[in-house]
């Protein structure tokens, strides 16, 4: 049995869709087909959720038309419109939608982003099953909240992994089909109440799948040709890196590859499960595979992490940064759920970069600002290079101003200003 993902770039259009039937159709073992929002919908729906918070009804209402346009379009060049069970679904789930957004929002916003984010999933999972099915690639469509099982921690849903376990098990048995369809990105609590696992999660969702069922391999389905050592929106001649271990994934994803989910690869090398990264554009290409791998280093690899913000935090008092300092400062940025990306200090000051992310950092500088002096730098970059040498270091450095750098023997981190 495999497990494998399809992201929101390859099931944003009717010929996409088409395409990962005719990849799905050159595989003949039991699978698991983890599927994300098509296209920019997550994105869209981020939207209706910013404009609901707002009570901003009719933006709210514009975009979610807009969603809606946009899905139905998609399936009708699937899918005939006689299939009235199809769109009969759509049309409830839509009404349901138009509903809440008619309804005055309860003021939790994480709570609210994952009751209406996550129906992206719902909504393009249900269209690409019933397709499959109609082309002769049959499945069982699968309600994935109804067997991942979170915590309350709404946007960054911790797995339940017992429970989770078991009712994985119970479902995805295999008896009577070889496929199932089901949802990355989402799961519920145990009152089955939605969550989400964090952006980008459906990467994880198909490793706890993969981990749960001992699965031989996951397969994520890139538009890339498999793991790049830098992003090519922002480096030409980019090199595939044909394969690299558990450990140099795990930190290439912790500094935020956008190829990987940081969470991903813990599940998969616990049970020593590999991980493919393959194209959907060429998918006869072997693509890059992540797994128990042997070697004394790599080609060096960059990430890129714009629209960073620096906070820098002082004492109020001017006395040293200490540890009950720190225990503040990390208990505050853990509480409302805003990510580190760096951190450093000295005597009297704290520097810690993170995501320009103004649903959380407005709270945190509230918190923080009740025992400290807080300085904040925005618009500024991220840039980490894995198997640094001297001349990646300056190559990427050209015309920006270094404000902070970080050093290791494999890796160096610079937050730096565009100056160009």
């Amino acid at each position: 049995m495999k497990v494998f993902k399809f992201g929101g770039a390859s099931v944003k259009d009717v010929g996409s869709v088409m395409n990962l039937a005719g990849i799905l159709q050159r595989f003949d073992e039991p699978l698991v087909i983890v599927i994300s929002a098509m296209g920019k919908t997550t994105n869209a729906l981020e939207r209706v959720v910013n404009a609901y918070m707002k009570s901003d009804k009719k933006n709210a209402l514009n975009e979610l038309d807009q969603i809606r346009n946009y899905h139905y379009t998609i399936a009708s060049g699937l899918i005939s419109e006689k299939d009235d069970i199809l769109f009969k679904e759509l049309t409830e789930i839509f009404a349901g939608l138009h509903a809440k957004i008619n309804d005055s929002p309860s003021g939790f916003y994480n709570m609210e982003y994952d009751q209406i984010v996550s129906w992206g999933e719902i909504i393009s999972t249900l269209i690409i099953s019933r397709y499959l099915n109609i082309t002769g690639l049959n499945n069982d469509w699968v309600d994935i909240r109804q067997y991942l099982k979170t915590d309350s921690t709404f946007r960054e849903g911790r797995i339940d992994w017992h429970l989770s376990s078991s009712l994985i098990k119970s479902r995805f048995h295999f008896n009577g089909t070889k496929r199932y369809v089901t949802q990355g990105f989402i799961g519920s609590t145990v009152n089955n109440m939605t969550t989400t696992l964090g952006r980008e999660g459906s990467d994880y969702t198909a490793a706890v799948i993969a981990n749960i069922l001992d699965a031989e391999s996951v397969t994520v389905w890139k538009d890339v040709p498999g793991i790049l050592n830098a992003d090519p929106k922002w480096f030409d001649n980019t090199i595939k890196l044909d394969k690299i271990s558990y450990l140099d994934a795990i930190e290439l994803a912790y500094y935020g590859a956008s190829v990987i989910h940081p969470k991903t690869i813990q599940p998969l090398q616990s049970k020593g499960i590999r991980l493919h990264v393959r194209s959907f554009i060429n998918p006869d290409e072997a693509g890059s595979v992540i797994g128990d791998e042997k070697y004394d280093k790599l080609v060096p690899s960059f990430i890129f992490k714009m629209n960073q913000v620096l906070i820098h935090i002082y004492p109020a008092d001017f006395s040293f940064i200490a540890e009950e300092n720190l225990e503040k400062i990390f208990r505050c940025f853990a509480g409302y759920g805003l990510k580190i990306n760096l951190m450093q200090n000295s005597a009297i000051s704290f520097d810690v970069c993170v995501n320009n992310d103004q649903s959380r950092i407005p709270d945190v500088m509230r918190e923080l600002e009740k025992d400290f002096r807080i300085r904040c730098t925005y618009h500024l970059e991220l840039i980490t290079i894995r198997y640094y040498d001297d001349a990646t270091i300056k190559r990427v450095l050209v015309n920006k101003e270094l404000l902070l750098t970080q050093k290791t023997r494999t890796t160096i981190q610079m937050v730096v200003k565009d100056l160009g």
